[in-house]
């Protein structure tokens, strides 16, 4: 039974050895496909023509580790929640190497799922099939959303059943990533001591992933910078879809850039700034509208592990440090208004964008208007001109009046600007989408298929949530909001 070909070209493997255990997955009893994105494997030069289903689950379940591959599992530390956890790691997910992509980046093969490791503690290693479902589809419709992500490659049945509050039917996700360095990784090394290793790791990142300022006569320095930018863009596109991470830790903060551990995530319905939908943050402390706190919180951590190597002097490295943290609101609110004003069909900017924008957030609070609806109907409102009584957003407002008040002033907005109604309606709909993973539906495609052994839900949320900006009336059943009863309030984190 022939495997597909992975390109391995692996390099943290070739970091010291106290970044990583070296460590094989455990096999499972009866693995079998669930899901493979076949155009992401092409992307990566996974070759898997004349591959059977079998062969893909044997390799993807960790049963048969392919040509090339170096199992480890990096070792982190981390803030979660605000409290430092001076040693976590990969407990149950095993990187299984690296390859090139057909675009030359260097992308991350990891196992999430497949069994014990030296950073296990009391875990068993293993994933629920629900959790990794959810991971699949909410990663891939971010991708597709536009937003930097992880990926899903791969969903592996196991044939053998995981204990949580229930017993339930164990799955292995295979993700893939830009890599899984982590502001935590950082910690770790920084927290013993180690700037040796801080320094070797800032090193390796910036030749990774920020080589365009790897020369700079500051390299952490510039390292910083470039990390701050990434992050108030990326928080920014994801609050400007409606994404709620729901465990922005040190740990699960990405050194790429990239969105990372789709655990007790959402996204909104109702739009509400405190939402917080994740079952273990009681204090809401990673409510939708402290993400962008949440990120500078965690700039800020970083900073502290390259303190010693971002310059000789201590003092100016500390002054460099907090210029960079001090500076982080104005990098998010400039990558937030971007986001913005291209939702609302602006192309240029003034100065009350701002007040225009909170002004159109606070109505949809007060009013309990469907974020994404809202903004997906405001494209048919800007090429019409104006919504018509009893169509568009109005409708979705408790008190239509309060949104006809602010189009009015949105309007008047629109006709400072020299775009053809119709060209501007396309733009927004490129960037407003119709469909996203909603919560409700998500549930619903892990349920039928614990309880019931059916994939066809997540199969077809996870089709309707690949296209999200495109109009597709046999989709449209993926547009709408939650019915009462159907309401999901608390999502889980799968360990």
């Amino acid at each position: 039974m022939a495997g597909p070909r992975i390109p391995f070209s692996n390099s943290y493997a070739r970091l010291p050895k106290h970044f990583f255990s070296r460590v094989s997955p455990t096999a499972v009893v009866q693995p079998s496909l669930l899901l493979f994105n076949s155009a992401l494997a092409s992307e990566l030069g996974i070759e898997t023509a004349g591959v059977d289903p079998d062969a893909l689950a044997e390799i993807f379940s960790g049963n048969r580790l392919p040509d090339g591959s170096e199992p480890i599992s990096a070792i982190y530390a981390g803030h979660q929640f605000g409290g430092f956890s001076p040693q976590l790691g990969d407990g149950r997910a095993i990187l299984l190497g690296e390859v090139l992509d057909q675009s030359g980046m260097r992308r991350d093969i990891q196992l999430k799922g497949a069994g014990r490791t030296p950073y296990s503690r009391r875990g068993d290693g293993r994933a629920a099939l629900g959790p990794v479902l959810r991971e699949y589809i909410v990663s891939e419709a971010m991708h597709a959303l536009g937003i930097p992500t992880t990926r899903a490659l791969a969903a592996v049945a196991t044939g053998e059943p995981v204990y949580r509050e229930e017993r339930l039917p164990g799955a292995v996700l295979t993700r893939v990533a830009a890599s899984h360095i982590r502001v935590g990784t950082f910690q770790l090394f920084a927290s013993r001591g180690d700037t040796d290793a801080v320094r070797l790791l800032a090193a390796h990142v910036l030749e990774r992933h920020y080589p365009e300022v790897k020369d700079n006569a500051l390299p952490c320095h510039a390292l910083l910078q470039a990390f701050a930018q990434r992050h108030a863009d990326l928080v920014a596109r994801w609050m400007s879809v409606g994404f709620i991470h729901g465990v922005m830790n040190t740990d699960n903060m990405a050194i790429s850039g990239e969105t990372i551990d789709y655990g007790p995530c959402a996204f909104l319905e109702a739009y509400d700034p405190a939402a917080v939908f994740s079952a273990i943050d009681e204090g809401g402390r990673y409510a939708y509208s402290n993400q962008p706190w949440a990120a500078q919180w965690n700039l800020a951590r970083f900073a502290e592990t390259l303190m010693p190597i971002i310059a000789d002097d201590a003092a100016h490295a500390a002054a460099l440090a907090q210029a960079v943290i001090d500076d982080f609101p104005r990098r998010f609110e400039a990558a937030w208004l971007a986001a913005m004003r291209a939702k609302l069909g602006l192309t240029t900017a003034h100065a009350d964008d701002g007040e225009l924008i909170g002004s159109l957030l606070d109505a949809m609070h007060r009013n309990g208007a469907d974020f994404t609806l809202t903004f997906r109907q405001l494209c048919d409102a800007a090429s019409s001109g104006s919504s018509h009584s009893g169509t568009g957003p109005r409708t979705l407002f408790a008190d239509p009046a309060a949104y006809d008040d602010w189009e009015a002033r949105w309007m008047q907005r629109l006709l400072q600007e020299d775009v053809h109604p119709q060209v501007r309606a396309q733009a927004m709909r490129s960037c407003n989408p119709a469909r996203i993973p909603r919560n409700h539906r998500v549930e619903q495609a892990i349920r039928a298929a614990v309880d019931a052994q059916d994939l066809e839900p997540a199969v077809a949320l996870h089709k309707a949530v690949s296209a999200p900006y495109a109009d597709d009336e046999s989709l449209a059943q993926f547009t709408l909001p939650a019915a009462a009863d159907e309401r999901v309030t608390r999502t889980f984190c799968g360990t």
